[in-house]
């Protein structure tokens, strides 16, 4: 699974990968969850250089520039916050979340860790505007919102107890309006309002397997893009006001609904890119694929 930031790190576990890259004033580093509950850090600076240069093809032992074994067992929440550069937080299957300060030369990991869901996290997500603030999901079936400044027991703000109605597998926060889009097991996508979170803004169910991955788009903040194990990838708009459903070859078809994509199997992550309007990257069991449709 992938997920970006503009100041720098990723990571990847083998079985659910999370891609943050972050660069330092000269060094580029990649963040990756372990199967035996660790968190390594990696310098690719290297090996970006010689992707410019034709350098050596030829397979490289790298060893991790720092590694947190704290984690009682591995984990699938990863997000490097966009605000503040170099700060990390990685979540586990024992529910707890660490806070990653980066210090000179390598990290400060809390000991205390925010603690509130009740099963395993399964995604954390920095907000893009309060640098204090992210946001978490669970297979507890919740979404939390939380600010670091808090003291750790106290750190979780709100809570949405029954987000859907089994587990929250993704979530991704809009980069200028205050909605929060989220993924579950029952294949439900729901658009949350951060400023009434007592119920969810907008719900579409058109998948038929569990949500690997939602994005809101980076410069259209009603337009986002989701998949599912159903071998889909959706593309949405929430400025369609329409509530009337289409009727094509007699299925009902959410009016909001802009396109679908299929072909791959197994899609675990989907991607806009930032600079180039309306393409996508999703990656899948067998490959990747990259493409733009003429609905966004």
């Amino acid at each position: 699974v992938v997920s970006t930031q503009s100041s720098g790190s990723s990571g990847i576990n083998a079985e659910y990968g999370r891609i943050c890259p972050h660069e330092s004033e000269s060094r580029t580093f990649v963040a990756s969850w372990s199967e035996k509950g660790k968190v390594h850090i990696w310098d690719i600076g290297p090996q970006l250089s010689s992707l410019e240069t034709g350098g050596s093809k030829d397979v490289q032992k790298v060893k991790p520039v720092y590694t947190f074994g704290g984690h009682v067992e591995e984990g699938y929440g990863m997000d490097w916050s966009p605000t503040r550069r170099g700060y990390l937080l990685t979540g586990d299957c024992t529910r707890h979340i660490h806070l990653w300060t980066p210090r000179e030369s390598d990290w400060l990991v809390s000991q205390q860790t925010f603690s509130s869901h009740q099963e395993s996290v399964e995604d954390i997500q920095w907000s893009p505007n309060e640098e204090h603030v992210f946001a978490s999901c669970s297979v507890d079936k919740s979404i939390r919102i939380w600010d670091d400044r808090a003291p750790h027991h106290k750190a979780c703000m709100i809570t949405v107890p029954d987000a859907h109605t089994s587990d929250v597998n993704v979530i991704n926060w809009n980069r200028t309006e205050p909605f929060l889009v989220s993924g579950g097991d029952d294949g439900v996508i729901k658009v949350w309002d951060l400023r009434k979170l007592d119920s969810h803004a907008a719900l579409f169910k058109h998948h038929n397997g569990p949500i690997t991955s939602v994005e809101w788009h980076p410069t259209d903040s009603s337009v986002f893009g989701a998949s599912g194990e159903d071998n889909q990838v959706s593309l949405w708009d929430l400025g369609v006001e329409s509530s009337e459903p289409l009727i094509i070859n007699d299925t009902e078809v959410p009016p909001q609904l802009l396109f679908i994509h299929q072909g791959q199997e197994e899609i675990k992550e989907l991607h806009w890119h930032p600079y180039i309007p309306g393409l996508l990257l999703t990656t899948s069991l067998h490959d990747f694929n990259v493409f733009k449709t003429i609905s966004v």
